[in-house]
């Protein structure tokens, strides 16, 4: 693996999945590959499980990590020809290379505007950083995507399935805020990947991306669309079409016991509160949400693993 932006960048997607499920028992088995080796990781926007997580997988495998919140030390010019006499005072041009000097593989996170949608899709700060770095790129998170979460998702379905093909199902939820397509759309991708029974279910207005979403059944028919599944991925994003609004909370699409069945309950956190799901949904055995979160070190893990593997 050269790199990991996108999970098109996984080879073999049954033979990475099992290979982290196995790192799980032992975590420091290749603890010497990452010696005398460096992970930078670049936050534009803030993190919790993705930022431990990530650094605890390169401690694992014996790498130093460095950490830089980007936007709280200094902002960085994306746009070629721009005559930099205002708020920027380093171009990628040159950030890039230098921090490509102070390391061995560089992580980045950084959110879309949810204003522009072609700049958004042109995932600018990431391709940036994939153009002009000199070392391999890990996506945490960009406009569009989060492969890392989207590996982890796999990885959980694949250790508390029941059935050889389970009946997935991706919902949308009511949000307060205005949320980014990038959890939805990588889960997705996964998903159309994995020996899965998949479909997604939301209100009209909120289809994601169609060539994303194609082949994949979508019901705006939650109650229905929810029935006999075995795992049901919930996720708010807001609408892509009139792009970066929010189009309706409705609280009907909470997800609660009553709909969830006997469904695994899969939610990427942080979750609001009897907002997104109900209390009895989270607090229970059928919410495995904390079991998802630890599967965060492992999914990040098997990938720097086969980064190191390849420098």
């Amino acid at each position: 693996m050269k790199k990991y932006t996108d999970i098109k960048d996984i080879a073999n997607l049954s033979e990475i999945i099992q290979e982290a499920i196995q790192l799980k028992q032992n975590p420091f088995q290749f603890e010497n590959l990452g010696t005398h080796k460096t992970l930078v990781m670049l936050f534009f926007n803030a993190s919790l499980r993705t930022r431990l997580s990530t650094e605890k997988a390169a401690k694992n495998l014996g790498m130093q990590v460095m950490v830089l919140n980007v936007s709280d030390a200094w902002n960085i010019e994306f746009e070629d020809g721009t005559i930099m006499n205002l708020n920027t005072s380093e171009h990628i041009k040159e950030a890039a290379q230098v921090i490509s000097q102070y390391t061995d593989i560089i992580a980045v996170r950084a959110f879309p505007s949810l204003i522009d949608k072609q700049k958004d899709e042109q995932e600018f700060v990431l391709n940036s950083f994939i153009e002009y770095a000199s070392v391999p790129i890990v996506n945490m998170e960009s406009a569009t995507a989060h492969p890392l979460q989207a590996l982890t998702d796999a990885i959980t379905i694949a250790e508390l399935k029941t059935k050889e093909s389970p009946k997935v199902v991706l919902s949308w939820a009511p949000h307060p805020k205005v949320l980014p397509h990038a959890v939805a759309n990588s889960f997705v991708k996964m998903m159309q990947e994995l020996d899965v029974d998949f479909s997604i279910t939301h209100p009209e207005g909120y289809e994601l991306r169609g060539d994303i979403t194609k082949g994949t059944p979508i019901n705006y028919n939650q109650k229905d669309a929810l029935k006999d599944a075995d795992f049901v991925y919930v996720k708010n994003w807001s609408s892509y079409n009139d792009y970066g609004k929010v189009l309706s909370e409705d609280t009907n699409w909470m997800m609660t016991k009553e709909k969830l069945g006997k469904a695994k309950f899969m939610h990427c956190l942080p979750v609001r509160r009897n907002v997104v799901v109900e209390d009895a949904v989270l607090d229970s055995e059928q919410s495995i949400v904390i079991q998802q979160a630890n599967n965060r070190t492992f999914a990040a893990q098997i990938v720097l693993k086969k980064i190191l593997e390849n420098l």
